[in-house]
């Protein structure tokens, strides 16, 4: 028995579902293509965003405590200048050890300090041999306590965190000079510690005071 002949009019429907099947898959496929490559191509600037964020934090900390570190050693040598011995006393009063104050405005004076001692011990020519480490070691601990206690205060008076650097330096300098110039640790820890809370009790307090009062806290570490 002979078979009829498909009709015109279903071939061409059956040609046309197919067409537009495959263009609906291909379609699908393309969007999920379009979406796949949206999302690499955000995923890549996010990265590089990401970068450019950290890289940016990263050279602003690293400026700042290089200021820090220029600005105590300026400072300390322009003293013992003006007058001599006056910053390097057993009972000493280093204006420059006003500049701790900054270490509660921002981490980069942790290490800005601590180069910056180092920096002026391996310049002045009559520091102790242990100077580079004990005295680079004391700022270093005092800025870091400062830093983490600059939200304890009392009525707004960071109490706490103004004697860090009374303590660190009385223990470790006090530890040094006891053992190149004698007198006793007690004796020369108390001489350290009433130079140094002289210099943050006034120097320190007047700093930060201002600071505050004209909000360049948020302009300079913001």
């Amino acid at each position: 028995m002979r078979k009829k002949p498909l009709p015109l009019a279903t071939v061409f429907f059956c040609l046309d579902s197919l067409t537009i099947r495959r263009y609906n898959n291909s379609s699908k496929i393309g969007q999920f293509e379009t979406i796949l490559s949206v999302n690499k191509t955000r995923e890549r600037d996010g990265r590089i965003a990401l970068i450019f964020y950290v890289m940016r934090k990263s050279i602003r900390f690293l400026t700042r405590s290089a200021l820090i570190a220029a600005l105590y050693v300026v400072l300390t040598h322009l003293q013992n200048l003006l007058l001599p011995g006056s910053a390097t006393w057993a009972i000493q009063f280093r204006a420059s050890e006003a500049l701790c104050i900054l270490a509660f405005f921002t981490p980069a004076a942790i290490p800005g300090l601590a180069i910056g001692c180092l920096l002026f011990n391996i310049t002045f020519a009559g520091a102790l041999p242990l100077d580079f480490v004990v005295g680079s070691l004391a700022s270093l601990l005092a800025a870091g306590s400062m830093w983490l206690s600059r939200k304890w205060t009392l009525r707004g008076c960071p109490i706490f965190g103004l004697c860090m650097p009374a303590f660190f330096n009385a223990v470790l300098v006090g530890w040094e000079l006891s053992v190149y110039i004698g007198g006793g640790f007690w004796m020369n820890a108390v001489y350290v510690a009433i130079g140094e809370l002289a210099v943050l009790w006034t120097l320190g307090w007047l700093l930060q005071g201002i600071i505050k009062r004209r909000r360049l806290d948020a302009r300079m570490f913001g």
